[in-house]
């Protein structure tokens, strides 16, 4: 009989919902794909996924569409930030942390995950998380228990021992679960698997020191060429995308050799390195505005003197590094650190991107479409696009004249369903 039942609430779990189609209006949208932009578009989207882009009066809206009209504002792609840390909170930094459990990490996810999406960043990147947070608020997200923004999950970062991805604050003689670390090819290789198994999608890696670690310097290499090979072949293997934390040069250049799809930060890039970057086609996502944030305010929010000193080493020189790689034709993506500055912040950096080099539009596409290259998900995210998911944000004016317009988003749209109107 129970066997029955389960048999029946199967078939009836197979019968698909009737589909639901919304209609979105507003004066302007910015198509970001051309540069151009279009008055008085029409975007039809069934089950969340956009199937006509118009002009209205031009496009027919179905007579079953549920018509959402963002009224005289311009709609653009929902942006994408490929390098948060949602289980995280600058305010609670250095030996802070160490007086909350996992658990609490990630619970204040939850509300993270709301400021971005409010933000207008409906896909993000989350490079590193604890207690496997990002799995947990990803599934959250998607059963709708929660709003939030469609997560590509790491998990765990992996490091070496005593590196950047290592938890380095505390003597020996207490001892803490470092579930990311691995040392050597063969250990190497097993984590990658592992973090595939339990729901990684792209691999994070701390291939030199870093900035907000204990004793670390912050352009030294910490995995070898070998092992960077390994790591990068077997999640390429797996097919999911690889993330290299890499300010030094030696560690970039070993990073862009071994294939890595991104190098996030990539601060002390020379001139034959991001040469390099460019003939390999290699992403940089750097996060050149939160320099600001950690010098304001890491000092009270309990960063140690060695973190601010080594963040005034490399902060202006990133920004030089940023401008140089763009100028060369690096490939750039659009990634901000979120979580070591305030979640919901994330469109502060477009300003720093255009003060050091980009155009309005060139910022923009780095959070949309060359996002979604990037990401491997063209044909999901990025764009007003038939056959993406309907992921649409609303401003106030032209983004493409006033890139800081970003920072008032006044309508979210994800999957067709609004999720912030303060219009």
């Amino acid at each position: 009989m129970r066997a029955r039942l389960m048999t029946a609430a199967l078939l009836m779990s197979s019968v698909p919902a009737a589909a639901e189609t919304v209609a979105i209006s507003a004066a302007r949208m910015f198509d970001v794909a051309s540069g151009k932009t279009t008055d008085r578009p029409l975007v039809i989207a069934v089950d969340g996924r956009i199937t006509a882009v118009g002009r209205q009066g031009e496009l027919s809206i179905p007579a079953d569409a549920r018509l959402i009209d963002l009224g005289n504002h311009t709609i653009l792609p929902g942006l994408i930030d490929m390098h948060v840390h949602l289980t995280s909170d600058p305010t609670l930094s250095g030996l802070q942390r160490l007086r909350y459990p996992g658990s609490f990490w990630t619970a204040i996810g939850t509300a993270m995950a709301k400021k971005t999406v409010d933000a207008g960043f409906t896909t993000v990147r989350n490079v590193g998380s604890g207690d496997y947070g990002d799995i947990g608020l990803k599934k959250a997200i998607e059963r709708g228990s929660i709003p939030g923004p469609r997560i590509v999950p790491a998990t765990y970062a992996i490091g070496a021992t005593g590196g950047h991805c290592d938890s380095n604050a505390l003597p020996a003689e207490y001892t803490r679960d470092r579930p990311g670390i691995a040392d050597g090819p063969d250990a190497i290789r097993q984590k990658v698997r592992e973090l595939h198994k339990y729901g990684a999608e792209v691999i994070k890696f701390c291939a030199t020191g870093g900035v907000l670690s204990l004793g670390t310097s912050i352009g030294a290499q910490q995995f070898s060429q070998a092992e960077m090979n390994v790591l990068v072949e077997e999640a390429h293997m797996l097919g999911m995308k690889v993330a290299a934390h890499a300010h030094g040069n030696d560690g970039i250049k070993a990073a862009i050799r071994a294939g890595v799809d991104t190098v996030e930060h990539a601060s002390l890039a020379d001139a034959e390195t991001i040469e390099m970057a460019r003939k390999a086609g290699t992403w940089f996502s750097m996060d050149i505005y939160n320099d600001d944030y950690i010098l304001a305010e890491g000092e009270k929010n309990g960063l140690a003197p060695e973190n601010l000193a080594k963040e005034k080493e490399v902060g202006l020189k990133q920004r030089q590094t940023f401008q140089a790689a763009w100028k060369a034709g690096v490939k750039m993506v659009f990634g901000t650190d979120a979580g070591v500055y305030p979640h919901g912040d994330n469109a502060r950096q477009f300003a720093k991107m255009v003060e050091w080099g980009m155009t309005p539009a060139d910022a923009i596409r780095a959070a949309t479409t060359k996002a979604a290259e990037a990401l491997g998900r063209e044909a999901d995210v990025g764009q007003i696009a038939v056959g993406r998911y309907a992921d649409i944000i609303a401003v106030a004016g032209d983004p493409t004249q006033d890139v800081n317009l970003l920072r008032d988003i006044k309508a979210v749209v994800k999957g067709g369903m609004i999720v912030k109107d303060t219009r």
